[in-house]
C-alpha cells in the first residue's frame, strides 16, 4: 500500500448510548472526546444510537411480518387475479 494516503488506524472505543454499553476495537475514526477505559488507558470515544446490544434484530424483540396473512387478506377482499 502507498504510505501517506490512508488515515490513522488505532484504538477508539464504540459507545451505545442506548443500552449504556461500550467496545475497545480498532478503527479510522476519531473523536475529541476521550474515555477512561477499563485498563487504565485514554481512548477516543465514538456515541453511536445503535449497536448489536440495541438492536431489535439481536436483542430478538424484531417483528416478523406475515406477508403471507396479507396476500391472501387482499385476494379475498379484490378477487383472486386470473
Amino acid at each position: 500500500m502507498r504510505k501517506g494516503i490512508h488515515p490513522p488506524y488505532g484504538p477508539v472505543v464504540f459507545r451505545d448510548r442506548a443500552a449504556n454499553h461500550a467496545f475497545l476495537t480498532r478503527s479510522t475514526m476519531t473523536s475529541e472526546k476521550t474515555i477512561e477505559w477499563e485498563d487504565g488507558h485514554t481512548y477516543p470515544v465514538v456515541d453511536v444510537e445503535i449497536s448489536n446490544v440495541s438492536h431489535p434484530f439481536y436483542t430478538g424483540t424484531a417483528r416478523v411480518l406475515d406477508t403471507a396473512g396479507r396476500v391472501e387478506r387482499f385476494e379475498r377482499r379484490y378477487g383472486k387475479r386470473g
